[in-house]
């Protein structure tokens, strides 16, 4: 079997910068990832708060991580993690192409956006549609956007969005938002938001780029188009975890819990990025993890945490 000291699942923002921290503090280590590197900055189209850029692309983001890490020598592989089985000071990460033996274990799998599965959400993922309105909202100065959902998230990412968006409709299934109840007060009494009860979207549509989307009524069954620059989706968010079982403790939602140096529940498994319970996922916050999660690791390996 394959050993390493430092097995790291994930090749997001999180993942990577542990891997830049881990190499050069000298840990032997790999970079296990089942998909594109760089997580859900992939899927934005311009990122205009990451520190020191006003304005680069995800793709270009993401590529300059990985691209660091690369330079360092760490080493990549593809694969689909299946298990952790956790040892003392010998976890055994099962995968879609063998098993790896690792004195510590770094998990940054992220998050994944719950998908309303509706037409033109996904052909517009990343041309009109969102699911961050802390990325992408000061794209759609004095535009009208549409946000879907009816929870806390929803309706306080829309009370956000009025900072740029001229209008800000809200789509609920509901007659009443499921959000608190100040936060609900605070968007009906805001002039910009438009609550749209009873409702389902349908479909989202636009040439190259969203042009509005089409509701149904789920009382009357009327169809109705709302115009639209933006649509945000904010339909809840699931850590990828499905690999752990009920291997770590977790918070409700299914989200890691971790202490301040990214250490779980289990001694040697760290976890770091939005796959944790934290109250801000952003790239930035996913970067600062890592390297918080790359040295908790590397004491545990030289045996001073």
């Amino acid at each position: 079997m394959e050993r390493r000291e430092l097995v790291i699942i994930g090749g997001g923002p999180a993942g990577l910068t542990a891997a830049v921290y881990a190499k050069r503090a000298g840990l032997d280590l790999v970079v296990l990832e089942k998909g594109p590197y760089g997580g859900q900055i992939l899927i934005t189209s311009d990122v205009e708060n990451w520190p020191g850029q006003a304005k680069i692309s995800g793709a270009a983001l993401a590529e300059s991580f990985h691209a660091h890490a690369r330079h360092l020598g760490c080493e990549f592989r593809k694969a689909t993690v299946q298990a952790i089985s956790p040892g003392n000071n010998n976890h055994i990460v099962r995968t879609s192409d063998g098993e790896l033996s690792a004195t510590a274990v770094i998990i940054a799998t992220g998050a994944a956006f719950r998908r309303l599965g509706c037409k033109g959400e996904a052909e517009f993922t990343g041309a009109g549609v969102s699911y961050c309105a802390v990325c992408d909202g000061p794209f759609y100065q004095d535009e009208e956007v549409v946000v879907i959902g009816g929870g806390n998230t929803a309706v306080e990412e829309a009370c956000y969005l009025t900072r740029f968006a001229s209008k800000v409709s809200i789509v609920h299934r509901r007659d009443t938002f499921r959000a608190d109840r100040l936060v609900c007060e605070r968007a009906v009494a805001n002039p910009k938001v438009l609550p749209v009860w009873d409702s389902v979207v349908e479909s989202i549509h636009g040439d190259e780029i969203v042009g509005g989307v089409t509701v149904k009524n789920v009382r009357t069954g009327v169809f109705s188009t709302i115009p639209a620059a933006g649509v945000f989706i904010f339909v809840g968010t699931v850590p990828s975890t499905a690999f752990l079982g009920d291997l770590l403790d977790r918070v409700e939602g299914g989200w890691i819990k971790t202490d301040a140096r990214m250490r779980t529940s289990i001694p040697g498994i760290f976890a770091a990025g939005d796959v944790r319970d934290t109250p801000l996922r952003q790239v930035v916050t996913a970067a600062g993890d890592g390297a918080h999660a790359a040295m908790a690791a590397y004491h545990w390996i030289e045996g001073t945490s």
